[in-house]
């Protein structure tokens, strides 16, 4: 949940669904439905369904324990190298270093070396008799990334009160490394075209050209173009919507319509027992006010 997600957003989601799903093998028999639903709002939603083939998985292959080693690890659905290492250490405390954005700039602040610059598993092989100096390797990979995230911050570090100050080149040099980089925001316009019929519901469809949201339900959407040719549709509303590090323009259209287009379904605009995308719950919004 905390993938791309800060920490007070995930809580209630998090105390939500542990109150439900109790046990690993509770949670391998719901159903990618279920799943959606509490994940509803939480956004990057292959997480919900990567973790419910993970429990599967787990509970059928594994007798429902982490496996001990990073290449088994991997094998689990929508596992990496980063989420690879922190349950190698955090559940199995085995000698690992999960590398997010708070670690690597850690380890590039007390080189004074700009990230990009530094082979980060080369140094931990390096340095691993150093760094795995300890019994308690779950706590250290959890210490390493609270401490970038509190500590040797992105804006504005700690140095002065830092344990590491004295070892931590960036704190010694008068000739710091550069600050850390943005993320670069890309933006995007879209036109989002609205079927409605008179008995309250939309066309949706599941061929979109949205990558964060494929594989759900949404109205017709295209790129904009300029100028723009809307034959025949009304504008509704023009909004902004922000996902990550991708900022949209949205241009939301509408029609009336008993006909409804190809590869589209109609849909209740009263409904809200199944899942749908915070994205497309916007859209809802916005068309609601027409009836």
């Amino acid at each position: 949940m905390l993938q791309q997600t800060q920490v007070k957003t995930v809580v209630p989601y998090f105390y939500k669904f542990t109150k439900k799903f109790k046990t690993l093998k509770a949670l391998s028999k719901s159903n990618e439905k279920d799943i959606l639903k509490m994940w509803e709002g939480l956004g990057y939603y292959r997480r919900a369904k990567n973790l419910l083939e993970c429990s599967k998985k787990l509970v059928n292959d594994y007798e429902s324990k982490i496996p001990e080693t990073i290449d088994e690890i991997k094998k689990l659905p929508g596992i990496g190298e980063y989420t690879g290492n922190a349950l190698l250490g955090l559940v199995n405390d085995k000698p690992s270093v999960a590398l997010d954005g708070n670690v690597k700039r850690i380890f590039s602040r007390n080189l004074n070396k700009e990230e990009n610059k530094i082979n980060f598993n080369k140094f931990i092989e390096a340095n691993k008799k150093k760094l795995f100096n300890t019994n308690r390797n779950a706590d250290f990979v959890e210490a390493l990334m609270e401490f970038g995230a509190l500590v040797c911050k992105p804006k504005n570090p700690n140095c002065l009160t830092c344990c590491l100050n004295k070892s931590c080149k960036y704190f010694k040099s008068t000739n710091k490394i550069k600050g850390i980089k943005k993320k670069m925001i890309r933006n995007k316009n879209y036109d989002i075209f609205c079927y409605i019929n008179k008995k309250k519901q939309i066309a949706l469809t599941k061929n979109n050209q949205l990558g964060f949201l494929k594989n759900f339900n949404i109205p017709v959407i295209k790129e904009s173009i300029n100028p723009p040719i809307r034959k025949n549709w009304k504008h509704l509303k023009s909004y902004k919507n922000s996902i990550s590090n991708l900022k949209l323009n949205i241009n939301l259209y509408y029609r009336f319509s008993d006909k409804i287009p190809r590869a589209c379904s109609w849909y209740s605009l009263e409904k809200n027992k199944e899942f749908i995308p915070s994205f497309t719950k916007k859209i809802f919004r916005q068309v609601s006010t027409l009836f």
